[in-house]
């Protein structure tokens, strides 16, 4: 068994959704990056969602997008990426998940992206811009090299099309709660529990909550309907309040995800 479903088991078993942390790559450089994700793991992150900066991450707000560009002016590379996860695999047995976009994969070719990211400790990839639809060759390479491939379903996405997304699926299905670009919100969408029983009838993935995810109260209301609680801007607004005092980030990282996991 990998180690995406012995986590989502394991956290089954416990009686609580699993949590999943998500934050830049290389954010603000390489060795806090590295701290930071080792943070997470120890202090209760069960999946690391592991953002893989981007120019022009279409699909972020701007708490993700200015975590991209620290990294990028920060020297982060695609060996530097292999470098991050490297350390995190050394560190930990927590499952990776890597939040991309295609064009990175496909210049630098699906095959030996695969191949390098699943070598240095990747469990799977979460391709923000690669609908199933055209997602054939992605999904090839990434089976090939035992990498989970998992999709997003909307609030919007019809019946029909999350049954196809889930044909496709492997891992868990992440559901984003809300229409837009990724953000801390104050409250979350009125017809979450519905959304999530609606998924349950076309998959048996575990499905994970995300888009807005930002205080405890937030991920124990997810975690009466849903297999995973996914939270991102929260945290890397931690690692932002600390790119000046780079020495306390994984500190204040990992009160954070304490923080948000107090009943």
């Amino acid at each position: 068994m990998d180690r995406l479903a012995q986590t989502f088991g394991r956290c089954q078993a416990e009686g609580r959704p699993a949590f999943v942390s998500y934050v830049c790559a290389g954010d603000p450089d390489i060795e806090t990056s590295k701290a930071v994700l080792l943070s997470l793991a120890q202090n209760g992150a069960d999946v690391l969602e592991v953002g893989v900066p981007f120019s022009d991450p279409l699909a972020d707000g701007l708490t993700n997008q200015l975590a991209a560009q620290r990294a990028l002016e920060g020297g982060m590379t695609y060996e530097g990426l292999l470098d991050v996860l490297r350390a995190v695999r050394a560190g930990t047995d927590k499952p990776i998940v890597l939040y991309c976009y295609y064009n990175l994969l496909f210049s630098l070719g699906l095959e030996g992206y695969c191949a390098k990211v699943r070598a240095a400790g990747a469990d799977g990839l979460l391709v923000l811009d690669c609908p199933p639809e055209e997602a054939s060759d992605l999904i090839a390479a990434s089976k090939k090299h035992g990498l989970a491939n998992i999709f997003i379903v909307a609030p919007t996405t019809p019946p029909a099309r999350i049954s196809l997304i889930a044909q496709h699926a492997s891992g868990f299905i992440y559901y984003v709660s809300r229409e837009g670009v990724t953000g801390e919100r104050s409250e979350l969408a009125a017809n979450l529990s519905s959304a999530v029983a609606e998924i349950r009838k076309h998959t048996s993935l575990p499905i994970c909550v995300g888009f807005g995810v930002s205080t405890a109260a937030h991920v124990q209301a997810i975690a009466k309907v849903a297999d995973g609680v996914v939270v991102g801007s929260a945290l890397v607004n931690v690692v932002a309040a600390h790119k000046d005092n780079k020495s306390q980030a994984a500190a204040a990282i990992g009160a954070k995800v304490r923080e948000l996991l107090a009943k």
